[in-house]
C-alpha cells in the first residue's frame, strides 16, 4: 500500500467526488454523489429508506465487491490517498472502519473476543488497554462475560462501536445507530459518539435516520434522494430549514397533508 499523502490544515480527511455506483452492471443507485468530510468533525448523511445513504459507505468502506457493486465513475480519497480501487482490508489499515447497519458482531464470541476482533490489523502490544478504553465508554459491557449474542439492542450497538475504536481508526463511518433501540438508549449512544469525536478527535461520517439527534451531533449534513445530494448545510442552516424541518423533523409551517404528494411538487421546486 502506497504511503498516505500529507494533508494540508483545510483539506478533508474524506472526500467523495462524483461518484456513480452501479449494481450488477445494470442498476445504478448512486448519480454522481459528492461529500466533504472535514478532519475531526461529525458529517451526517440523511435521506429516506432506498437514498443511497448505506450504497454511499459500502463504496467508501470497499464493500461493494460483495454485493457486485462497483464504483463506475468518480473518486473517494481518504488521507489524500484514492481508495475507491481498495480492498475493503486495506480501507480499515489506512485508518477507516464501518460500524455496519445491523451492527454484525459475532454472537457466538464474547464481548471480549469481538473486541479484539476490531484490533486484528494492529501489531502494537497495546490492545488490552485500548479494551479498557472501550469499557471507559461503555461500562456495561465489562459487566457481560457471556456471548455477545445474549447483549440487547443498545449493548450490541455498543460493542459495535466499541469494536471499532479497537482498530484505533482516524475516522469511523457509523450506519443506523439507532436503529431498533429505544428511545432512551439512542439518546445515550449518540451522547457517547459525541463524547468520542470529542476526546479521541475521530472523524465520523453519520447516515441515519432519526435526523434531530444526527442534526443536533453535526457539525455539516448532507441530504439525499433518488443516489443524489439535493442538499446540504451547515447544522444550523439545516435545522433552520422549512423542508427540512417540514419532511425530517416533524414541523416546518405548512401543514403536512401527504409526504407523496408534497415530494412531487413543493421539494422538487424548491431543491431541484
Amino acid at each position: 500500500m502506497t504511503q498516505a499523502v500529507q494533508l494540508k490544515p483545510e483539506s478533508p480527511i474524506l472526500s467523495i467526488n462524483n461518484i456513480e455506483v452501479v449494481y450488477d452492471d445494470v442498476i445504478q443507485v448512486l448519480r454522481g454523489v459528492s461529500i466533504d468530510v472535514p478532519q475531526g468533525e461529525i458529517v451526517t448523511l440523511l435521506g429516506p429508506n432506498g437514498a443511497g445513504k448505506s450504497t454511499t459507505l459500502k463504496a467508501i468502506s470497499g464493500l461493494l465487491k460483495t454485493e457486485n457493486g462497483e464504483v463506475s465513475r468518480g473518486d473517494i480519497h481518504f488521507m489524500g490517498e484514492r481508495i475507491d480501487t481498495q480492498n475493503a482490508s486495506d480501507v480499515v489499515r489506512s485508518g477507516l472502519f464501518q460500524v455496519m447497519e445491523g451492527r454484525r458482531i459475532i454472537e457466538d464470541m464474547s464481548v471480549i473476543e469481538n473486541l479484539k476482533l476490531g484490533a486484528y490489523t494492529r501489531h502494537d502490544g497495546q490492545v488490552n488497554q485500548d479494551i479498557e478504553m472501550v469499557f471507559n465508554y461503555f461500562p456495561r459491557l465489562k459487566e457481560r462475560t457471556g456471548l455477545a449474542g445474549y447483549l440487547s439492542g443498545g449493548e450490541q450497538q455498543m460493542l459495535a462501536i466499541g469494536r471499532a475504536l479497537m482498530a484505533r481508526p482516524k475516522m469511523i463511518c457509523l450506519d443506523e445507530p439507532s436503529m431498533g433501540l429505544s428511545p432512551l438508549l439512542v439518546k445515550e449512544v449518540f451522547g457517547i459518539i459525541e463524547k468520542i469525536n470529542r476526546e479521541q478527535g475521530i472523524t465520523m461520517l453519520l447516515v441515519e435516520q432519526n435526523a434531530n439527534y444526527a442534526l443536533k451531533a453535526a457539525n455539516y449534513g448532507y441530504i439525499m434522494e433518488s443516489g443524489k445530494i439535493v442538499l446540504d448545510g451547515s447544522k444550523a442552516q439545516l435545522l433552520n430549514n422549512e423542508d427540512v424541518k417540514e419532511f425530517y423533523l416533524g414541523g416546518g409551517n405548512e401543514t403536512r397533508k401527504s409526504f407523496k404528494n408534497l415530494k412531487s411538487y413543493k421539494r422538487r421546486k424548491r431543491w431541484l
